[in-house]
């Protein structure tokens, strides 16, 4: 895992201190997998790079964001990375959305080890209020759902004038093709820096449906 660690931090660099608060997530991680269906060992033998270092790319595609929204969050990617990325920023907080409560519960610890400015919700995205939430600068998602359903549920807070930021892999472009029309957005696509054949799409609601 050294290696997996060097090679990460290399493509997608971090702050000393930073880095040390992965590091805990990563040990934690390595703790709870084994009661809690959090990640499989083999992705958990590069979790550096296939996780970690995916996960903390997507900052500099919002970098001014602070208020995050990450649906479905899961073992915490790529929300809790974000969240530990912002933990010195002011005024910043990540919202981890999550129905399962024992990934809460790690999440709720991670965040307790790392100071991440993380804020745990244990629900399913269906049944929140979005103006629970509000302000919202970014909105995420990683391994959540399609695209279409994961744009549906991003659209309250893109047409406030947040950002979406959402790693698909290398199926992006087609996912895009078979999407229903979507005239009220802007989509960018943006290549992985862990895989160039990978997409990250940062998508905002077009001007003329904001005003």
């Amino acid at each position: 895992m050294t290696d997996d660690r060097a090679r990460a931090l290399a493509l997608v660099p971090v702050s000393p201190e930073t880095e040390a608060r992965l590091a805990i997530y990563v040990e934690l991680l390595g703790r709870w997998r084994k009661v809690t269906n959090l990640i499989s060992a083999a992705s958990f033998a590069e979790v550096w790079t296939r996780h970690i270092a995916d996960s903390a790319q997507l900052l500099a595609l919002a970098p001014q964001a602070r208020r995050w929204v990450d649906i479905g969050s899961g073992a915490g990617f790529p929300g809790m990375v974000i969240a530990i990325q912002l933990a010195d920023a002011p005024g910043a907080r990540v919202h981890c959305l999550e129905s399962d409560r024992r990934k809460c519960a790690f999440l709720r610890e991670v965040a307790r080890a790392t100071g991440a400015a993380a804020e745990i919700h244990p629900v399913r995205i269906e049944s929140i209020d979005p103006a629970t939430l509000a302000p919202v600068d970014a909105v995420t998602a990683r391994a959540f759902a399609p695209l279409p359903r994961v744009l549906e549920f991003a659209k309250v807070w893109l047409a406030q004038g947040a950002v979406g930021v959402f790693p698909r892999g290398r199926s992006a472009e087609a996912q895009l093709e078979i999407a229903p029309a979507a005239p009220d957005l802007a989509i960018e696509i943006f290549a992985s820096k862990l895989d160039p054949e990978a997409a990250i799409l940062r998508v905002r609601s077009a001007p003329k449906a904001r005003s």
